[in-house]
């Protein structure tokens, strides 16, 4: 699905630009954005069809459906302020 803007229905508000070995270069909103797999490394070995298929979610975030993965437009613009950190749950520490 893609979400088109009413000033100019030809243009998506978000899509990806570019896929390469290092990242994702997103356009939203009409700024370009790059993701590289170091912030996002659930991304790095995902399907091609399923990265391209980025939506916004409301108006303060996109999500890739088909990867179960939203990301707030904020943390495109200041990733300084959303360190990625990985929560263990209690199963995790379970020895068989």
């Amino acid at each position: 699905m893609q979400t088109t803007s009413k000033s100019n229905s030809a243009s998506t508000l978000a899509s990806v630009l570019m896929i390469n070995a290092q990242g994702i270069m997103l356009s939203v909103l009409g700024h370009d954005y790059f993701l590289s797999y170091n912030r996002i490394p659930w991304m790095q070995d995902a399907p091609i069809r399923s990265v391209l298929n980025v939506q916004m979610s409301g108006s303060e975030a996109i999500e890739w459906p088909d990867l179960d993965v939203d990301l707030e437009i904020d943390s495109l613009r200041h990733p300084e302020r959303y360190p990625l950190v990985i929560k263990r749950n209690a199963l995790d520490s379970v020895s068989i």
